[in-house]
């Protein structure tokens, strides 16, 4: 009966089920066959209402929406080119910084590519960078962020370790404080990489003048303080995570609505609700998963799991090894939220006896599912990039190569370096 249940939920699967029907199939069967009721799936439900954290993923993503509907994205560049522009590789070095950040308030990477790309693939064709440069660049870019404050996917991998008793314990504060060192060698192994290119093209770097570098930065006056609410904030610990996304949704309504009034009033309806359903979908997913993940742990899974592992496994440099290629291989079949909400149950408790710090783990975890969104076959960055340039989708993975091989480099950093994640932290 258990066979032919779980052959069922593989069909569904295939035939593409909404994931959270078969996250909720699995766990009803679970408790099921362990003698419990299905209600424990409904308290499951109800925990939700008792995890402040979550209270900064919907205010989160409300101002990423409305950053993306303003002109935001288009001042971000101005200023960090006039800021930049003028170095070797100048604009490549502007697109890697403005992908980042974009993605990094937006939660979304496909966001980044649609939003920024429309602006950065004509200004670097227009320099000579070269089309099979600009394309990887920007598919590859556009998933930096997620690693960065306030990157909704760091707080859901916060609000999922949270279910388990770490030691030390996961908060989401300490992910933010962890992810910024990695950003930047990210950032800056691709700003290299860029500016030899550059040369090596032979771009002309572009004369940028004191005149638009003070034009920018009026542009972009109502903007600048937004960085320096959420990461002053959060850094000094003067606000908790929560709070600096309630501070953050209501700055960036006021400017783009009132202030700036790119966003007609009439139209925050229609934008709040279109947060709301990526939001809904995100904790519908979640209180299943969150039911699921218990069953788990009354099954024992993560023991028994470990228990397989350390069988064929014995050191954590192999673990941490193998780590990194199943993230990378489920990272490429899963998009990001998924992919947490299942894959972090599994793989915490299991690193936990490896002696993997969890704040270590979620950088190391969202760091290769980076990768993992423009891997082929079915890496999601790739299809989006591909009807956002019009180019075929293995035009875009050979132009991608290089900047796989440069952040591979940095996850190994990042997976056998600790310290660089949590130097910030502990």
């Amino acid at each position: 009966m258990i066979l032919l249940a779980v052959l069922v939920l593989v069909v569904l699967a295939a035939i593409g089920a909404p994931l959270f029907a078969l996250i909720a199939a699995v766990a009803l069967l679970g408790f099921h066959r362990s003698g419990q009721d299905g209600i424990a799936v409904a308290v499951e439900f109800y925990r939700l209402a008792d995890m402040p954290a979550l209270i900064a993923i919907p205010l989160f993503t409300l101002a990423g929406f409305l950053l993306a509907e303003s002109r935001a994205p288009q001042r971000l560049v101005r200023l960090t080119n006039a800021l930049l522009g003028w170095l070797p590789g100048g604009l490549a070095i502007v697109a890697v910084i403005a992908c980042a950040m974009f993605t990094a308030f937006t939660g979304a990477t496909g966001v980044t590519i649609v939003a920024l790309g429309a602006v950065l693939y004509p200004a670097l064709m227009q320099q000579n960078y070269g089309e099979r440069f600009s394309l990887g660049l920007l598919t590859a870019s556009g998933s930096l962020g997620l690693i960065l404050v306030p990157s909704m996917p760091l707080i859901l991998y916060g609000v999922v370790a949270q279910q388990f008793p770490t030691t030390p314990p996961v908060s989401i504060d300490a992910l933010f404080k962890a992810g910024v060192l990695p950003s930047l060698l990210m950032i800056g192994l691709l700003g290299l990489y860029s500016v030899w290119h550059a040369r090596r093209a032979g771009v002309v770097r572009e004369a940028v003048s004191g005149r638009e570098v003070l034009a920018a930065l009026r542009d972009a006056a109502w903007d600048l303080p937004l960085p320096v609410v959420v990461l002053g904030g959060i850094y000094s610990g003067r606000l908790a995570a929560s709070e600096a996304a309630a501070a953050t949704a209501l700055y960036v309504a006021i400017v783009t609505i009132l202030v700036r009034r790119e966003i007609p009033l009439r139209k925050l309806p229609d934008i709040a609700r279109e947060s709301m359903l990526l939001v809904g979908a995100i904790l519908v997913i979640l209180g299943f998963s969150l039911a699921l993940t218990n069953w788990l742990v009354d099954a024992e899974v993560p023991a028994k799991l470990f228990a397989f592992i350390q069988a064929h496994i014995a050191d954590r440099t192999t673990f941490l090894l193998v780590l990194n290629v199943f993230l990378l291989v489920f990272g490429m079949l899963l998009e990001g939220f998924p992919a947490i909400i299942l894959l972090v149950p599994l793989v915490l408790p299991v690193a936990q006896n490896y002696g993997v710090d969890p704040v270590h783990l979620g950088i190391l975890f969202l760091a290769n599912l980076q990768l993992a969104i423009f891997l082929p076959p079915v890496g999601m960055n790739l299809f989006i990039a591909s009807m956002r340039f019009g180019k075929p989708v293995w035009t875009l993975v050979r132009a991608t190569v290089p900047f796989f091989l440069i952040l591979l480099l940095a996850v190994l950093v990042i997976t056998y370096w600790p310290a660089l994640s949590l130097a910030l932290v502990r």
